[in-house]
Parts: structure tokens; C-alpha cells; sequence
């Protein structure tokens, strides 16, 4: 069963039916128990950063989840909260991975948008990485946010919108979507099932 962790947000239930049309039982919960005894745990995220974050402390899940050995996917703002902070509302976040979360420079004379919203391309700057097994080349998947994660080894995959930023990132057990699977069709569905595989 696939641990869903509740950090709140009204669409995080499409998470759970994206894994319920693969085939795969999962539960959205704040339980430590279900949490730490799940073989694969999710992390999703809607919203705001210290508004997520605050769930976390609120549930005493963010020593938890650091602690996870278990594969751990961070989605979207999931993602994010995986880094030492966001400077959206200068909030501390889980510190996995270093540096800090930046709002994307927008440039509506260059068409950049924010928030980033819609389908675009990966590119692969770990071909090799498990989670993109059976994708194809250069896959298009569903974005919306508006910040973005810095830069460093831990990059598996880029998109860009006015400019180049990790759509995919993993440091040991420990991994993040900028976009939605759960949003992205057959690849995004691919993607989770890889994850689960993992």
C-alpha cells in the first residue's frame, strides 16, 4: 500500500485516484504508523509552503518523514519542501536537499507566465534514472507552480519556461516532481508505476 501523507489541499484525492486506476491501493493519512510501514510514501502538495510546512509540524510528521529509508516522491510543491527552505514566506522546510525554493522570473513581453501552467517538456540530465524507465524521449507533462527549485546534482530531468529549472530531482531514497503525474497521462501513470516498482 502506498502511504499518501495529508498535508491538506482539495485536489491531493486526485493523487489517490491516479494510483487507484493503476491498480494500487494507497491511503491519504497522517498516521506515523501507516507512514513509516508503507513500502512507498508519497509526499504531495497544494498551495503554500508555510502552509504545508505548518501541517507537517502541526502532525509532527517532518522528523518522520526526514527519516524515511523507505523510496519517498515528493510532487510539486512536494518537491520543494524537500529543500532547506522557500522563499515564499521565508519558510523552513524538511532540509534533504540544500539551497532554496526562488519564484520564477516572469516576463510577460517573452511570454512567461506565472504561474507556470500547463503541459512542457522534460529533458533528461539522468537518462539512466529508474523513474523515467519506458518514457519517451523528451516526454511532455502537466505543470502548475510558481516557484522553482535550485539547480545541483541532484537533477534528473529540466524544463523551461523563461528559463532552464529541475522538473526532477532525487537525492538517495528520496525523490520530487516539479510537475503532476498524477495530471500527465500515460506518462505521468508510467511514472508512478515506476515509482512503485522502485
Amino acid at each position: 500500500m502506498i502511504a499518501i501523507v495529508d498535508t491538506g489541499g482539495a485536489n491531493i484525492t486526485s493523487v489517490v485516484n491516479a494510483f487507484a486506476r493503476l491498480g494500487i491501493e494507497s491511503a491519504l493519512t497522517r498516521d506515523h504508523e501507516t507512514i513509516a510501514a508503507a513500502p512507498h510514501v508519497i509526499l504531495p502538495g497544494v498551495g503554500a509552503a508555510a502552509d504545508s510546512m505548518r501541517r507537517l509540524r502541526d502532525g509532527q510528521l517532518v522528523e518522520l518523514i526526514c527519516g524515511l529509508t523507505q523510496p519517498v516522491l515528493g510532487i510539486c510543491l512536494g518537491m520543494q519542501l524537500l529543500f532547506d527552505r522557500s522563499l515564499e514566506g521565508d519558510t523552513q522546510c524538511l532540509g534533504i536537499l540544500p539551497g532554496a525554493v526562488e519564484k520564477i522570473p516572469g516576463d510577460i513581453a517573452q511570454g512567461v507566465t506565472i504561474p507556470h501552467m500547463g503541459w512542457n517538456q522534460l529533458s533528461a540530465t539522468q537518462g539512466d534514472n529508474p523513474l523515467l524507465a519506458d518514457l519517451p524521449k523528451d516526454p511532455w507533462v502537466y505543470f502548475v507552480h510558481s516557484y522553482y527549485a535550485p539547480p545541483g546534482e541532484w537533477v534528473v530531468a529540466t524544463t523551461t519556461h523563461g528559463i532552464t529549472m529541475p522538473a526532477m530531482v532525487q537525492r538517495d531514497n528520496f525523490m520530487g516532481t516539479q510537475f503532476h503525474p498524477e495530471r500527465s497521462g500515460a506518462v505521468g501513470a508510467q511514472l508512478l508505476r515506476n515509482f512503485t516498482r522502485l
